[in-house]
């Protein structure tokens, strides 16, 4: 380890003088001692396969089944991997018009026993795809506003026979030993490249959300940021109905009688601070609710004994609706608007979203600051307050956009 004599000068000189000490004759090591070491975990290897003009990083991300990413669930990776565009594509790398397959190997290591998904993208570099908007590979998977796919960038996953998201297993042998998993493809072709990119908005109205009072109205509109690190040129809200299951009738999910719009609005409750983007009972922000947090009193009196996911009701005006039927009023489901601004109503009734299907009514508005979350159809995502709020974006090394503080206020 080079780095460790200019780093940990101390601790590289213990090290020697240790080693120095002990002379020739090692301490006896019994790794099965050691429960940092005792871990039994297997590992999912495979190669990523490419296709068409695309260049980039390839990102293949690792997700637990039971908790599916946008647009199917909110599920985040439970781990991640890059390849570089230089090992992926090789001399082919300045070669556009070479549309390969090209391939190169990944391997997620350190797996308990579990179901998994496979889904990944090519982090495109379009200047070296000649697009005249030039920009490298800008996946940077540590801020919100730099962690998913945008326009130009081509998705993938792992499939089955089918063509259908492949679940891969993790099992375990006679012993209870993780059983590793090879061989697993996940593909990548210019049929899955991203057309748009993230819904990036600002919103305009008045933050504050009075309890027993009307529903705040608020507009979201689109707009560019081109700075530093965030390149969003183009953002564009679509809107159609929902027909998820594919089964030719619109969704109606909550059973409302009324069929379901994309974008989805979420306006979630942040944990108790005046600036940060946390959101309350995920601490750790790795979308799950944590084990201790803070419960509210629900309309029937009782409480619930674990943390809740406190949302707001919230949707998409109705407007949207009558452009979007057919003279009898049927939903037209290949009907799409592409519209540069949204009318949002929130209601001064808050939920207990941990089942979606099911959410359950709070007796009051728990008051704090809560985000604003739009999900397109595509699974991409954009959600306010941000790290570009600019009391957080300086000390993140990010640039500094004011509208993109904003909160809704429960007082």
């Amino acid at each position: 380890m080079s780095w460790l004599p200019s780093r940990h000068p101390a601790l590289a000189g213990l090290t020697l003088s240790t080693l120095l000490a002990l002379g020739c004759e090692p301490p006896p090591v019994v790794p099965t001692q050691d429960k940092q070491q005792h871990i039994r975990a297997a590992r999912i290897e495979g190669h990523v396969v490419v296709q068409g003009p695309a260049r980039g990083n390839a990102v293949v991300f690792l997700y637990d089944a039971a908790r599916l990413p946008p647009p199917q669930g909110t599920g985040r990776p439970v781990s991640f991997t890059v390849i570089p565009q230089a090992e992926l594509y090789g001399t082919a790398l300045h070669e556009a018009g070479n549309a390969g397959p090209f391939t190169a190997p990944f391997t997620f290591g350190n797996l308990a026993p579990g179901r998994y998904l496979l889904r990944g993208l090519i982090d495109a570099d379009t200047c070296l795809m000649g697009l005249p908007s030039c920009h490298g590979p800008d996946f940077n998977p540590w801020y919100g506003v730099t962690s998913e796919p945008n326009v130009h960038d081509v998705g993938g996953a792992a499939l089955d026979a089918n063509l259908q998201p492949r679940v891969v297993e993790v099992g375990q042998d006679a012993n209870g030993l993780p059983l590793p998993v090879t061989g697993v493809a996940v593909s990548f072709g210019p049929q899955a490249t991203v057309k748009l990119d993230r819904p990036v908005f600002e919103v305009v109205g008045s933050p504050r959300l009075e309890e027993g009072g009307g529903p705040l109205v608020l507009r979201l509109r689109a707009r560019a940021i081109r700075e530093g690190p965030v390149d969003l040129q183009t953002p564009v809200f679509r809107v159609h109905f929902s027909d998820d299951n594919r089964d030719g009738k619109a969704d109606d999910t909550n059973g409302d009688g009324q069929p379901d719009l994309w974008p989805r609005v979420v306006v979630r409750k942040l944990a108790r601070d005046d600036v940060g983007i946390t959101d309350e009972n995920d601490l750790d922000n790795n979308g799950i609710l944590d084990a201790q947090g803070v419960s509210y009193p629900r309309m029937d009196g009782s409480q619930a004994e674990t943390p809740d996911l406190v949302v707001l009701a919230a949707g998409l005006a109705n407007e949207y609706k009558a452009s979007l039927v057919d003279a009898e009023g049927q939903p037209i489901l290949d009907k799409v608007l592409e519209l540069s601004e949204l009318t949002v109503g929130i209601q001064p009734v808050a939920l207990d979203g941990r089942d979606p299907r099911a959410p359950v009514r709070l007796r009051t508005l728990p008051s704090g600051r809560y985000a604003v979350i739009l999900m397109q159809s595509s699974g991409q995502v954009w959600r306010v307050p941000n790290e570009l709020d600019p009391r957080l974006a300086p000390g993140l090394g990010l640039p500094q956009v004011d509208s993109q503080s904003f909160a809704v206020e429960v007082p």
